[in-house]
């Protein structure tokens, strides 16, 4: 626009067309908008050339230009130029600058502005409280804002959808989520309608809550008033469902999305393939990918990184090398990302050399490994007690120009300390704190872990007091760390003790936390039917029942009272170890307690119960999970229903696929999950075919790509009829 505006400009010029003010002040303006502020001063110098005045529209279009430019001490001498030459400034010009200022962060001169401006008899706009109190909101003042907004309703401004969206996106990032919700119920009530903005804004900070349930009553209000929701919102929404570990809704969202539109966009399969790997589900990143090609986005680098990131987290190195390989096939160029989940995941292994020729073969190809790749290399190594190459890649960083950093230190003091090497790790952090380096969560960690291990659980303490002095809190690691140290030494009440503390500070115990002070009690013989020839033999999956019962009491009697959250983190502990029986009377101690189980108790009986192939109580699970408005996962709807045709009871099996497909899932997700990893990988091909029928005869829709994937894996078991069938489908 600025362009051609300039080009007409120069043809009037040319022709001896004299331009009039308002011509030169609309190129002005045009300018500014732009943010090119000296090509305006040449039209503003061309005005007084013409012995014309500039007027309130020149100066608050250059008052605009230098506050987008983030230049305030120019914009005011501009506003002090206006002022002084007689030429009043209108609620324009006064709603630019408190703009610009409520931007830099300077809220109180906005303010100022905002009083100078109503004493002069110019009444503030919508847009000029607007600014004001969104920023206000940003920076969490909360009562100037209540001040502010009665303000305005008193000089009879009313607020409008834009005052709104910016008081809710302000409040949602300064944590108050409940006034920025209170908010939007407040705008429907003043009979306002939110705008897309105000929807995006509203369901992406939802899901960064973890509040899915209303972020998607927001969407589907949109949807249904006929408000098509855009793709920022689609990706809002998808995003917050894949962090949220819930991938398999926000593959609902895709299936819409392909369905209504609008197209998913490179960042949309990115987000669904990051979220899959994230939860583990490699194998429907990879088949998301190829969905991806089918619809003719091609993957870039991004993609590809996300891939061999996930599958490096999950221990598939050979996969993770061979889409590396892909990539470089496909001549799109690796990142630092993705050399760098190569190295971690190699080192990871123990295949430290492999991950330093990974390195050469970065510099082979010009890209130079940045600190975060040389800091992964440097942990391998030191791990490994490789302490002349660790030098060697110190030398050759610092002649890349990459000093060390704080994660560089605590990355070889964490493999000193796991390696028995504590003293010479304290030597790192003396010669890191020189550095200027504090220390770290990290450091401190791993010295505390150090310390524990070589028994000295008196100078562990110490550290964690030095910690907190510091302002530097310790974790549920560090905090078990001392609690596994005083365990080995015998001191079991000392380690209930800092349980105590490490509750009282907001820290939340892991299973290992329980663990490790379950061995401490068996260790102390403080159960009355304990065997003591027995002890020396037990490992800590052998803890009985009673040693739970145990921990509890003592829990209790501490000044640390069970929740449900620590009864969820002993049910989980206790199913994964396969602990069923003593996970079901667990259940039962906590009901009697007059305790109600959360959702994660139940996923994890009902985990269990279909590992062990009991399918009766795995089902009563899963009508007590309804009725409380619990719905499990998908996989976890895959597990039931092999293990029911494993117990023979592919009635209830099918009851139970029919009555998914009645729910909220993708199409192609149910033929990848339930289909394809759960029976065919169970050698279930008939009951596989079956159950695809039965979703043709739903009338559900497949890509393509999924079909082709089910025709493949059924003719590995020769099911050519079956595979035929699917083959029409794909017709």
């Amino acid at each position: 626009m600025g362009g051609v505006a300039q080009n007409v400009y120069k043809e009037m010029m040319n022709n001896g067309v004299e331009p009039n003010l308002v011509t030169l002040n609309s190129l002005i303006n045009i300018l500014c908008k732009q943010g090119k502020v000296q090509e305006a001063i040449v039209i503003l110098t061309r005005i007084f050339q013409c012995d014309m005045k500039p007027d309130v529209f020149t100066y608050t279009s250059l008052i605009f230009g230098h506050c987008k430019n983030s230049d305030l001490d120019s914009a005011f001498k501009v506003f002090g130029c206006m002022t002084k030459v007689g030429c009043d400034p209108t609620s324009v010009t006064y709603s630019t600058l408190i703009n610009g200022l409520s931007k830099e962060g300077r809220v109180d001169e906005a303010l100022s502005m905002l009083g100078e401006m109503t004493e002069k008899g110019i009444g503030p706009t919508v847009y000029t409280y607007t600014v004001l109190l969104t920023n206000l909101c940003r920076v969490n003042r909360v009562k100037d804002v209540s001040h502010l907004f009665a303000d305005m309703k008193k000089r009879g401004c009313r607020p409008n959808e834009h005052t709104y969206t910016g008081l809710i996106s302000g409040f949602y990032q300064s944590g108050n989520m409940e006034v920025a919700t209170g908010l939007y119920h407040k705008m429907l009530i003043d009979g306002l309608v939110p705008n897309t903005v105000t929807y995006n804004i509203l369901i992406n900070e939802l899901c960064k809550g973890g509040k899915f349930v209303p972020a998607l009553k927001i969407f589907n209000w949109v949807t249904k008033r006929g408000s098509l929701p855009n793709i920022i919102t689609y990706n809002e929404i998808i995003n917050g469902f894949c962090k949220g570990g819930f991938t398999d809704k926000a593959m609902v969202l895709f299936n819409k999305m392909l369905k209504e539109g609008p197209s998913p966009t490179l960042i949309t399969y990115n987000t669904l393939v990051n979220g899959y790997c994230k939860q583990g589900s490699m194998e429907n990143a990879r088949r998301l990918m190829d969905l991806m090609k089918g619809n003719g986005c091609e993957p870039d680098a991004w993609t590809f990184t996300e891939l061999i990131s996930g599958y490096c987290r999950w221990g598939k190195l050979d996969l993770a090398t061979s889409a590396f390989n892909e990539m470089m096939e496909r001549g799109l160029t690796p990142n630092q990302v993705s050399y760098t989940s190569l190295i971690v995941g190699h080192c990871k292994e123990g295949k430290v050399d492999f991950a330093m020729s990974l390195i050469e073969r970065m510099e082979e190809k010009g890209s130079y490994p940045d600190m975060q790749t040389c800091n992964a290399m440097l942990n391998g190594l030191s791990k490994e007690k490789r302490y002349a190459e660790v030098e060697k890649l110190l030398g050759k960083m610092e002649e890349k120009g990459l000093s060390p950093n704080v994660v560089t230190y605590s990355t070889l003091v964490d493999g000193l300390c796991k390696n028995g090497d504590t003293q010479f790790a304290f030597k790192i952090v003396d010669e890191m704190i020189k550095k200027g380096f504090p220390a770290n969560l990290i450091t401190y960690s791993s010295l505390i872990y150090g310390l524990c291990q070589e028994g000295d659980v008196n100078d562990a303490e110490k550290l964690i007091a030095e910690m907190e002095r510091k302002g530097i809190f310790p974790d549920e690691i560090t905090y078990t760390s001392i609690i596994d140290g005083f365990i080995m030494s015998g001191m079991v009440d000392q380690a209930f003790s800092l349980l105590k503390r490490m509750v009282s500070m907001g820290c939340k115990p892991n299973y290992r936390t329980y663990s490790v002070l379950m061995k401490g009690l068996q260790k102390k013989h403080l159960l009355v039917e304990q065997r003591a020839d027995a002890i020396s033999n037990r490992t800590e999956k052998d803890i009985t029942f009673e040693l739970v019962s145990c921990l509890l009491v003592r829990m209790s009697e501490n000044g640390c009272e069970p929740t449900v959250e620590t009864y969820s983190t002993l049910v989980r502990g206790l199913c994964t170890e396969g602990r069923t029986l003593d996970a079901d009377h667990l259940v039962e101690i906590m009901v009697h307690k007059g305790l109600s189980p959360d959702e994660e108790i139940y996923n994890s009986l009902l985990i269990a119960y279909c590992r062990n192939l009991k399918v009766d109580p795995a089902l009563e699970i899963l009508n007590a999970m309804a009725s409380r408005g619990y719905e499990p996962k998908l996989v976890i709807y895959r597990d039931l229903i092999c293990a029911l045709c494993k117990a023979d009871k592919v009635e209830e099996a099918q009851a139970l696929f029919e009555n998914i497909l009645v729910g909220q899932w993708n199409p192609d997700v149910i033929v990848w999950s339930i289909l394809i990893d759960g029976l065919l990988k169970e050698g279930k091909s008939d009951i596989c075919a079956n159950f695809f029928h039965i979703m043709e005869s739903r009338n559900c829709t497949f890509s393509s790509q999924t079909c082709s994937i089910l025709e493949r894996e059924l003719s590995k078991d020769d099911k050519s009829i079956e595979t035929d069938c699917i083959a029409d489908s794909l017709d």
